[in-house]
């Protein structure tokens, strides 16, 4: 676990990690990848098991959603991740086809001592408020009326948030948008927004370290980084009025209740799902890749790296609480890969 802190850490300053994949006969030895830090404590297990397999190489940056795009948009990558998933229009455009790769879940993470980890309750609305300024303090009668059986402190909350172009912000953005209005009309959903309050940080690892040196604090980030540093987290009042923790299960919940074959491109969102059970910020990461690129090779490797995720990958993601892909949809992302010969 601390190899993997400091790997993650790497990779968060922008440093390509060397991973190895098995070759299969016409596929090319080495590919790059770039984007999505939310997809980066599974694919680097991943990469890892596969790496004993063979010795095919594959260099990711986990630069972030927006910057990930950005390269293969430019073709200086072979492939992209993104927490955001492109529309449909825009990929006929580029040539581009996408599939989602694993399933997680954004979480509000804090940092106050007389508060246990899971103890802390939070509505859509109020979190939306504490973004936009209107609940400054961590005793704020909104916030005490959720809470009746804890003891909040009269400190002012430190806002934290990502400062770079972020899919995780996408999805954070989103379900703000979708519970509080004001949120909405003011400002929005996107991978980057207007932050009214707060102090600003360089990916999923760099909102962690912010939060848990900074007392006080909230942010948002991937639930596996929670569990691989130990983090403080609050609880999610769902669409069903219920509050739920972030689990592998809270976020099969919301994926089971996702529409996939009849996505157009996969273009899905989970966010705010219906459900008991289902954690409301739930999501996907999406790869990204030319439907016909200039060397035919290298999109075969990633090809062959992204089936092996999906048909040995995925007790690997489970168990580093990411919800696995469904059997159904895993055969529907392959078909989806043949349109692209």
């Amino acid at each position: 676990m601390f190899q993997l802190s400091r790997m993650m850490l790497a990779a968060g300053l922008g440093i390509a990690l060397t991973l190895s994949m098995p070759g299969t006969a016409g596929a090319a030895q080495e590919v790059t990848g770039a984007g999505s830090t939310f997809i980066y404590p599974v694919l680097f297990k991943w990469a890892t098991d596969y790496n004993q397999k063979t010795g095919v190489k594959v260099n990711y940056q986990s630069i972030g959603s927006g910057a990930g795009i950005a390269e293969i948009k430019a073709g200086a990558v072979d492939f992209g991740a993104t927490d955001m998933p492109i529309n449909s229009v825009e990929l006929e455009k580029l040539g581009l086809q996408q599939f989602p790769s694993v399933i997680g879940g954004v979480v509000p993470v804090i940092n106050v001592a007389s508060i246990k980890a899971g103890a802390l309750k939070l509505s859509g609305p109020v979190l939306a408020d504490i973004y936009l300024g209107k609940i400054k303090k961590w005793n704020d009668p909104a916030l005490a009326a959720l809470n009746t059986d804890l003891k909040l402190p009269d400190s002012a909350i430190n806002v934290v948030y990502r400062s770079d172009d972020s899919g995780t912000t996408f999805n954070w953005a989103t379900y703000l948008s979708t519970v509080s209005p004001e949120w909405k009309g003011t400002i929005g959903a996107g991978t980057s927004v207007k932050w009214p309050v707060g102090i600003g940080s360089k990916g999923s690892e760099g909102v962690a370290s912010y939060v848990k040196k900074m007392p006080n604090s909230i942010g948002y980030v991937e639930y596996a980084y929670i569990k691989q540093q130990g983090m403080n987290f609050g609880l999610l009042q769902n669409a069903a009025g219920k509050f739920i923790a972030p689990s592998t299960e809270s976020f099969q919940a919301a994926a089971d209740t996702a529409d996939w074959k009849n996505a157009k491109d996969f273009d899905l969102s989970m966010i705010n799902a219906p459900g008991d059970n289902a954690y409301p910020i739930t999501a996907a990461t999406f790869i990204v890749m030319y439907k016909h690129p200039k060397d035919a090779d290298r999109r075969m490797t990633v090809k062959e790296f992204f089936r092996w995720t999906l048909e040995n990958g995925q007790e690997q993601a489970r168990k580093l609480d990411f919800a696995p892909i469904p059997n159904d949809l895993k055969a529907q992302i392959e078909a989806s890969w043949g349109q692209g010969q």
